[in-house]
């Protein structure tokens, strides 16, 4: 089996890391490239930056922001947030960037994943799907611009077509369980990892040890983001990856 791997997400809204409970009443958690470092030191697999307010104040992904971390992480990292083109992909890119993260755009334009994958492969395409269980409960819906806006998508039906356009990850977070600590939504993971043969990575709802194991075993994640349970001091990445090694869950342990 493949290491399962550990993401930090960075929700980054003016420049400042923010957190908040289902995308709202945000609070500051800090500068991105400082906690991205103590993330990397941490054993963070991966590092994702995400302009939150980017796409819904019509705006671009800070390259500076992007450019600190480029010179300063030695672990793979994602951008996303208000890339919107082929030319908004290729600039976080060039400003160090390994993969970059799209949703909004590519819902109101699905070609924007196969421009991207044709121009720099399909692993460096990472479809956001931000999703939320609809009233009766019989499946979910996908969400654009930062949370704030239904669509009237199936996320099965989302995913599938994402990764027929050249997605190669699917970043998948539960409206419900964000910021919630409550655990990831383990049966929504598990609805798209068999949709898909992708990479799926869960968010949404981390708060133990337990839910990185739940969501990883009954979820099928490949890997699990998290970003308050990191931020707030409130669990260590190098004790949670020994707490899923002892339960026999496969990671890479930081040197």
């Amino acid at each position: 089996m493949l290491s399962k791997r550990i993401i930090a997400c960075l929700d980054v809204d003016a420049g400042r890391v923010v957190k908040g409970v289902s995308f709202r009443d945000l609070r500051d958690a800090g500068d991105p490239v400082e906690l991205a470092q103590r993330h990397s030191a941490a054993g963070a697999d991966e590092i994702v930056l995400l302009d939150i307010s980017a796409t819904r104040r019509g705006r671009r992904t800070a390259l500076e922001v992007v450019r600190r971390a480029g010179r300063e992480l030695f672990i793979p990292f994602t951008v996303g947030g208000g890339i919107a083109s082929l030319a908004q992909a290729a600039a976080v890119i060039e400003a160090g960037a390994d993969k970059v993260a799209v949703n909004s755009a590519a819902l109101e334009n699905p070609h924007l994943i196969e421009a991207i994958a044709t121009r720099f492969g399909s692993q460096a395409v990472v479809v956001a799907v931000d999703a939320k269980r609809r009233r009766d409960g019989s499946s979910w819906d996908v969400w654009s611009a930062s949370g704030s806006r239904p669509t009237g998508r199936d996320v099965l039906a989302w995913v599938r077509e994402a990764k027929e356009r050249g997605a190669g990850e699917i970043l998948l977070t539960s409206m419900d369980r964000d910021g919630t600590k409550a655990g990831f939504d383990c049966e929504l993971t598990a609805r798209v990892s068999v949709a898909v043969r992708i990479p799926v990575i869960a968010s949404g709802g981390a708060g133990g040890a337990e839910h990185f194991a739940c969501v990883f075993r009954e979820g099928r994640a490949d890997a699990a983001l998290a970003a308050s349970v990191f931020h707030y001091g409130l669990g260590s990445i190098r004790r949670l990856k020994h707490l899923l090694l002892e339960q026999g869950i496969p990671v890479r342990l930081p040197c």
